[in-house]
């Protein structure tokens, strides 16, 4: 360029300038929704509102872009991204919420930090850099856990982007914003309750992005059955005769961690705890002469990570972001409901309507009925709870008040331990007894028992903040 001479460079300047100015005037949101559309929102399989032009782009008021407050879940790998492409699309009030500190593991594709950031808060960093670097946008930053904030606090959001890594966080964020909607006199769902839910999520090479409008389309419960089960391995192998590294990693953090913690969870986000197992995992690992347990695979098996990919992380913060413009604005037709990226072999994608479940736990509002035996104990119900519901590791007290077990904290686990090997019969729990279980992944639900010797009898699962359910 400089080899050229003085004349032939201002005209070349002069010309890629006007060109780039043409192509943004072009390619802007602006024009997008400035304009009527033959493919706007309601025209689409799943319609949730009617386009309208915007005359005056720079008004609030008119504009969803920069009157909407949007939360982020997660200020991981694709939460930097969601982050990024919101404050390129011209939103002006955001929110983002991670109880991670930042780890030297992260630097490699969490774009938004640096290795003076390591030990700081994400979600404070992030918030920092993202502000600082486009002035026009507001980032709010919420350093904690996603359950330590009340209704007051969701409600305030016009659409949530999920970035979440784990199934049970992802699981609770759906039930407790699916909780929110509330019905009039008619049992007609009030519009204005629902708060959109655009569920992002990566592994690998594939990735995936949903749309979840609460009790309308299917819900993150609905679709439970398409993530496979976790791994796991047998006690009496990790114990005896360990073969894989793995089998090193889950000896320490299972059995080595409660001999020599019984009163304390191993957090899988603390470094303290994981710098732990990994010294326990390679000291077991030296003792049988097995190789391969480095840092990075003790956190995939304990919080079961799999290696992110950033180019996939891109792909999936787009569409989340780019269905929230739709949501927002209506000027395009929203996703029904899920898409799917598959970029190992080859770059695809498809997209389908995940279906609701009639008997969905979150969004049905119908009772689950089950059998119950008045000879059944406790622990075995809980058991055939947890494999047919997904749950972690629920809590049951009767209506009364009365607690027949609790997980936690260690002190009360057990002094109700003793429950587990009682039936329902040496329990006086008969029918039409209500208990109300709870569980890390859902909010509180109630069972409503009967005696399986009775007429009508069966068990009937309802969640306790849902009409009817």
């Amino acid at each position: 360029y400089f080899l050229l001479p003085s004349s032939l460079r201002k005209t070349l300047y002069f010309y890629v300038s006007t060109q780039v100015n043409n192509i943004m005037k072009r390619g802007s949101l602006k024009t997008i929704l400035s304009r009527p559309s033959e493919f706007s929102n309601e025209t689409g399989e799943l319609p949730n509102g009617e386009f309208e032009p915007i005359v005056d782009y720079h008004n609030e008021s008119a504009n969803p872009l920069l009157s909407s407050r949007i939360l982020v879940v997660g200020a991981g790998g694709l939460g930097c991204e969601i982050l990024k492409d919101l404050a390129m699309s011209g939103f002006k009030d955001v929110h983002i919420i991670d109880l991670d500190s930042i780890d030297v593991t992260n630097l490699n594709r969490q774009f938004l930090f640096r290795e003076k950031d390591v030990g700081h808060s994400k979600a404070k960093v992030a918030a920092e850099f993202i502000t600082t670097r486009c002035p026009w946008i507001k980032v709010t930053a919420h350093h904690g856990k996603i359950e330590s904030k009340d209704e007051s606090f969701y409600k305030s959001f016009s659409c949530i982007i999920s970035g979440l890594d784990n199934v049970e966080a992802r699981r609770w964020l759906n039930s407790f914003i699916c909780k929110l909607v509330q019905k009039d006199e008619d049992g007609d769902i009030d519009p204005e309750t629902i708060i959109p839910i655009i569920d992002g999520g990566t592994e690998g090479f594939k990735g995936q992005a949903r749309v979840i409008l609460p009790l309308i389309t299917s819900c993150f419960e609905c679709t439970l059955d398409m993530f496979p089960k976790q791994e796991t391995y047998p006690l009496c192998t990790i114990a005896q005769t360990p073969r894989k590294p793995e089998h090193c990693i889950a000896y320490a953090s299972m059995i080595q961690w409660d001999k020599e913690f019984p009163d304390k969870k191993l957090d899988g986000d603390s470094p303290t705890d994981m710098k732990w197992v990994y010294e326990k995992a390679l000291e077991r690992s030296k003792e049988f002469g097995i190789p391969g347990v480095t840092y990075m695979l003790t956190m995939g098996v304990v919080k079961s990570i799999i290696p992110a990919v950033a180019s996939t992380n891109a792909i999936i913060a787009a569409a989340c972001v780019n269905e929230a413009i739709k949501i927002l604005t209506f000027c395009s037709q929203t996703l029904n409901t899920y898409f799917m990226y598959l970029g190992g072999n080859s770059i695809s994608s498809h997209t389908f309507e995940a279906e609701k479940k009639d008997d969905c736990l979150v969004c049905s509002q119908k009772s689950i009925v089950k059998t119950v035996k008045m000879t059944m104990t406790l622990g075995e119900f809980l058991e055939e709870i947890k494999q047919e519901l997904n749950l972690a590791n629920p809590s049951v007290i009767e209506e009364s008040g009365n607690t027949l077990y609790m997980p936690r904290p260690p002190a009360l686990e057990r002094s109700t331990r003793p429950n587990l090997e009682k039936s329902f019969k040496e329990l006086q729990l008969y029918s039409g007894t209500k208990l109300n279980m709870t569980d890390a992944n859902l909010p509180d639900s109630g069972l409503n028992m009967t005696d399986a010797n009775l007429p009508d009898s069966g068990l009937n699962m309802t969640d306790a903040n849902l009409p009817d359910s």
